[in-house]
């Protein structure tokens, strides 16, 4: 299979977390997800750009872009803002942390993108926004003789 580039950009509103994950969704297809597999890749966008929203821009918008390729069997996605940044990376993807304790936040968002994807990875600093990227492996599908 050939490999394959998609690059979405959209302003941080809570109805556009839904177009991001049906478009990822809908981008590996061809990579012939099981139902499982296309539910975790679809959760984990979620997570990351309700993050951006919620946490990225806080009361204010900004552009969100999610960027996604295909290599052999395997996806990767890029989910980045330019909101506040995250000043302790290491706190931020630990189980139950949250910066929004009033808002009913579980904090465990990162959680479920590290669990439902095979690599994980975020990058941040305070002012500069936040990169979160993520990779799944499909396996490829076995010919019957």
């Amino acid at each position: 299979m050939k490999p394959n580039y998609l690059k979405l950009e959209f302003i941080s509103l809570p109805e556009n977390q839904a177009f991001a994950r049906d478009a990822v969704a809908a981008f590996c297809l061809p990579l012939n997800p099981t139902l499982a597999q296309l539910n975790e890749v679809k959760t984990a966008v979620s997570e990351a750009v309700t993050n951006c929203v919620v946490h990225g821009y806080r009361e204010a918008s900004g552009l969100i872009t999610v960027e996604c390729r295909t290599d052999g069997c395997e996806l990767h996605i890029r989910i980045s803002d330019k909101g506040v940044g995250i000043a302790d990376v290491n706190a931020a993807v630990q189980p139950f942390f949250t910066t929004g304790p009033e808002d009913e936040r579980s904090g465990m968002g990162f959680t479920i993108m590290q669990t439902f994807m095979d690599d994980f990875s975020v990058q941040s600093n305070p002012g500069d926004g936040t990169l979160v990227c993520m990779s799944k492996r499909f396996e490829p599908e076995v010919e019957n003789a």
